[in-house]
């Protein structure tokens, strides 16, 4: 099949050659980001392929649709950057890769909380000054606490299984209950899980029923001083919301590596520019905050898994008209 891949990053190459051969594709990369300004440049071509951070709006997928192209594959897991109803009304079949290695997300995930509750990174930047005091820099034990975790799927689960090496006690929440992290956790309420646990992480996919669930509401249900820590969606989290809690005190610390306004940001250099996202200006000045530019999944083992998994799912929408990791079928 005839495939335009849309920003792809230096790192995917050698994984694009070496699957476009296995799989009997013919692949185009570009490294612009797919949107409606160049969607035109898909003319010709049976497929797309794209990224999470990209633009897959109405206007975007009708432009695709006119030029007879009715497969559109994600290298990432979230869709939400996708209009799946203008897809669906298009005709347009929609798959992801779910099934990327969960390991990249669930270690990033814990050695987020290390670097938060022990202030790794801090205390990194005193040293880099010169500055090796002990004032400020006191961390606490993760086995006396208790880690609520939000979802519980592939990632979540190890999530569960690294948190356990630690011996804290661990409760979690999820719309469908895992038998194997029930080895590990007690599933409680989402009420319940804001008001007992220490450290929240999140690792839910992002829905429209889901989006702000850590809010100015849910973060007053907390404990004093609890720990944030979000490596899934960054719309899970009211940011604004979250910089109250944390100017308050309420909130304890965050570490994020999504963000809610993200998109246009992330996976791009900034540097000599004035950032003019206020929001997250806000959030770098705040010495309890780490941020990252939405990386946990980047692991070789990972971007190899994306874009072989998204090559595999093109090739089924061409020969069996779905595909093991069809979004909107």
């Amino acid at each position: 099949m005839k495939i335009l891949a849309y920003c792809v990053r230096p790192d995917e190459v050698e994984s694009f050659e070496q699957f476009s051969e296995d799989y009997g594709h013919e692949v185009k990369l570009i490294p612009q980001s797919f949107g409606p300004d160049v969607a035109h440049l898909a003319e010709g071509y049976d497929a797309v392929s794209i990224l999470g951070n990209c633009n897959a709006n109405k206007e975007a997928l009708e432009k695709i649709k006119s030029y007879g192209i009715k497969f559109l594959a994600s290298r990432s897991a979230g869709v939400n950057n996708i209009n799946l109803d203008s897809a669906n009304e298009l005709g347009i079949e929609v798959a992801n890769v779910a099934a990327y290695s969960p390991n990249s997300v669930s270690e990033f995930a814990v050695g987020l909380t290390l670097c938060l509750t022990r202030k790794i990174p801090f205390a990194l930047r005193r040293v880099a000054i010169q500055d090796f005091s002990l004032n400020g820099l006191i961390g606490v034990e993760l086995r006396n606490l208790t880690i609520g975790i939000i979802g519980t799927g592939r990632i979540g689960l190890e999530v569960i299984k690294g948190f356990s090496g630690f011996g804290p006690k661990m409760i979690g929440y999820d719309l469908y209950e895992n038998e194997k992290a029930k080895e590990y956790l007690d599933y409680v309420s989402l009420d319940e899980l804001y008001e007992k646990a220490d450290i929240i992480t999140l690792h839910c996919p992002l829905t429209e029923d889901n989006k702000h669930m850590i809010g100015k509401d849910s973060i007053e249900k907390m404990k004093d001083g609890v720990f944030i820590i979000n490596s899934a969606r960054g719309a899970l989290i009211d940011t604004e919301a979250l910089i109250e809690g944390l100017k308050s005190g309420k909130v304890a610390g965050a570490a994020l590596d999504t963000y809610e306004h993200e998109v246009g940001t992330y996976h791009n250099s900034k540097v000599n520019t004035i950032l003019q996202d206020d929001t997250l200006a806000k959030l770098r000045n705040f010495p309890n905050v780490v941020l990252t530019p939405h990386f946990g999944f980047y692991t070789d083992e990972a971007v190899s898994n994306m874009v072989e998994t998204t090559l595999i799912n093109i090739k089924d929408f061409g020969e069996k008209g779905t595909c093991n990791n069809h979004v909107n079928k």
